[in-house]
């Protein structure tokens, strides 16, 4: 989706082609993207894109904005040893990352795999998935702007200290940090806009 720019037509035939499946799988993932509000269908005319609009920036942030954090906070409180080791892990891999020669297409991977472990390990699958949805919606506005952004590397930091104060069972702190993380996401877009 993040190859996909606004209003821009899908085929489904042609993305089934492209992703070597069958037409089936890639109808049912066009319908889960149309729930999540990245794709609309139109009859008899097809399906496209959704346009981005700046208050969407605006909506999508102030749900983010108070889910984050509490997700943060549940990661933070529940999470098992296994997990913490896991947390720790990635932390540690985003840290090593040379962001000199890392992609934006890479770090936009890191970036979704920090926050879906976080709201998986959360353990409230409800939550998770509001999340999710409004995390994918995020994504690709920060994807629309990212060659425009002067620099990643601060919110991939930020990313690296929220791990550690969730592994480390300090829940305010991840709470805090998670908060600071969607406003500093909202900020940087809205510079460059």
């Amino acid at each position: 989706m993040l190859d996909i720019r606004p209003n821009e037509p899908l085929d489904d035939d042609a993305l089934a082609e492209e992703l070597q499946m069958g037409k089936t799988p890639v109808r049912e993932a066009i319908k889960r993207l149309e729930v999540d509000r990245l794709i609309v269908t139109y009859p008899r005319r097809g399906t496209f894109a959704t346009g981005v609009d700046i208050t969407d920036l605006a909506h999508i942030s102030e749900v983010r904005s108070l889910l984050e954090p509490l997700a943060a906070q549940r990661a933070a409180e529940r999470a098992s040893a296994a997990e913490r080791q896991e947390l720790l892990h990635l932390a540690d891999r985003l840290e090593q990352l040379d962001l000199a020669t890392t992609s934006n297409h890479d770090l936009m991977h890191y970036d979704a795999q920090v926050h879906r472990t976080i709201y998986r390990v959360g353990g409230n699958p409800h939550l998770e998935d509001a999340l999710v949805r409004h995390h994918n919606l995020a994504t690709r506005i920060f994807c629309l702007f990212l060659d425009r952004l002067p620099a990643v590397d601060g919110h991939v930091h930020e990313h690296v200290d929220l791990l550690r104060a969730i592994a480390a069972g300090h829940g305010e702190d991840a709470a805090s940090r998670a908060a600071e993380h969607v406003k500093s996401f909202e900020v940087a877009v809205r510079s460059v806009i």
